[in-house]
């Protein structure tokens, strides 16, 4: 199959069957570009829940970032920039909900306020427009309750529903003729000379090619296809308070900290959400299960992968502060709420309200402790494994799914690593 596979490729002949693992926004949007550009006659997306965009698509803070944060010529801050063009223009399209909001990024000391020049120069290096520091007048006009020492407004970014758009794409591909199997979850894939089989839940299916977009579950997958995978997903838990209706008077668009490079985690911010009401957060902290949404979740499975992993105690070794402050804000609001209270000194614990959302990051992590920042693609004869797509992964969906295509169309370019 795999020489098969190849040679079709190369010659531009269209593909029998693909199989995309995973309905999340990555896998749906590989799977719709593969349709717009008609790759693949048949395509199948697997979905072990019940509706699609269930894990890492619809337990976001549905922000659309534009690409300020990524280093300049990488292939995240080109996916970035290109992908939020291509993420609005999706929306507005489909008349899905969303809102071209803006953020303000603030440096609260002498030293965020350098970085945060260097975050300028690098917004702007990626094609950003718009960019404008703000003068104290006018960060009081927009948000009064901030206080800070710079802020710079970015003008570009947003709010959208992805649990929304992935039921859309949904659509596109069932109304194109595809199918997206939920409730059918994959088990293995079989290779035998020339012919590709995958293992569900269900009845087998043949297939051309495979397409991992698995996210939490992306190395398992992987593994199960045949394959080591360089990394493994640790899953990081991001908790948010939502703020009562006097705390929602705070804020209001978003607003961001300046983050520090020497540090994994960006920081909590406040996000206005698109159907209302205010969330803060969120804190990073290991998951003991890797689709573990409350603090007790815990899958002894997912625990011991995480935890006899070695990069797992080398990235603690590397970070033990921010690691532990990061568990401190998980178990105690106060310490939460001291994080908040940097960027809007007025919010008070009355303010917070426990039932905030709270996600899982499929956080690859190499065996020496490092978290890898850009997409990681592992590719093999007939298959194409996406071990990697971290944030901007939901904005940049449709870029990175049409990039995702050229990988497939042409087996001898470079993955993204």
């Amino acid at each position: 199959m795999a020489a098969a596979v190849e040679t079709k490729a190369m010659s531009g002949q269209q593909y029998q069957t693909l199989c995309v693992v995973g309905g999340g926004i990555v896998g749906l949007a590989s799977a719709m570009q593969a349709s717009v550009r008609g790759v693949f006659r048949n395509i199948i997306v697997l979905e072990k829940e019940p509706e699609v965009g269930q894990h890492q698509t619809g337990h976001n803070s549905g922000v659309l970032h534009c690409g300020l944060y990524y280093q300049p010529g990488s292939e995240k801050a080109r996916l970035a920039v290109d992908g939020i063009k291509r993420m609005i223009a999706f929306c507005q399209q489909h008349d899905i909900p969303h809102e071209i909001c803006g953020k303000v990024v603030v440096a609260v000391s002498e030293d965020e306020v350098a970085r945060l020049k260097e975050l300028e120069l690098r917004g702007r290096a990626n094609g950003l427009s718009g960019l404008h520091w703000m003068s104290k007048e006018e960060l009081a006009g927009r948000e009064p309750h901030v206080v800070a020492k710079a802020a710079l407004l970015v003008p570009q970014e947003g709010i959208v529903d992805f649990a929304g758009v992935a039921r859309k794409m949904r659509d596109l591909l069932q109304q194109a003729g595809h199918e997206v199997r939920t409730g059918v979850a994959f088990r293995k894939l079989h290779v035998s000379g020339t012919q590709q089989t995958v293992e569900t839940s269900g009845e087998p299916i043949p297939v051309d090619f495979l397409l991992n977009c698995g996210g939490l579950h992306a190395d398992r997958i992987c593994r199960a296809c045949g394959l080591r995978p360089p990394c493994r997903i640790i899953p990081f838990r991001g908790e948010y308070f939502r703020l009562n209706p006097a705390g929602e008077k705070l804020v209001n668009h978003l607003v961001y900290p300046t983050p520090n490079p020497a540090l994994p985690f960006l920081g909590v911010h406040f996000t206005r959400m698109l159907h209302g009401g205010l969330e803060a957060g969120p804190n990073a902290v290991l998951a003991m299960r890797r689709e573990g949404y409350a603090k007790t979740a815990f899958s002894l499975r997912d625990a011991s992968s995480a935890l006899l992993w070695p990069g797992w105690w080398r990235f603690l070794a590397k970070y033990p502060a921010a690691t532990l402050r990061e568990f401190e804000n998980s178990l105690f609001r106060s310490a939460f709420l001291r994080n908040l209270q940097r960027l809007v000194p007025g919010v008070r614990n009355s303010h917070l309200l426990d039932e905030g959302l709270a996600g899982v990051r499929a956080q690859a992590m190499a065996s020496d402790g490092t978290l890898l920042m850009d997409f990681l693609l592992l590719r093999a004869p007939g298959q194409l494994h996406v071990l990697n797509a971290p944030s901007p992964g939901a904005t940049a969906s449709l870029a990175i799914g049409n990039h995702i295509v050229n990988q497939i169309l042409d087996p001898h370019s470079t993955p993204m690593e």
